[in-house]
């Protein structure tokens, strides 16, 4: 899944917030169910690498499908 849709995320992003609590709720707003915004902003805030990122939001996306 590459992303989740607007409506969904909507519903989610408490989750995200509290998967990932470094990011902001701009961050969130930005991000809006895109994985690949969600990837950057983890990179950004927690300093991980782009393969730790991405497995922690296919992780995530597919406990939220």
């Amino acid at each position: 899944m590459q992303n989740i849709a607007q409506g969904k995320w909507k519903q989610v992003r408490g989750k995200a917030k509290e998967e990932w609590g470094k990011l902001s709720n701009d961050d969130l707003d930005k991000v809006d169910g895109r994985r690949d915004q969600l990837v950057g902003k983890i990179q950004e805030r927690y300093g991980k690498d782009r393969a730790q990122a991405e497995r922690e939001v296919n992780d995530f996306f597919n406990r939220m499908a």
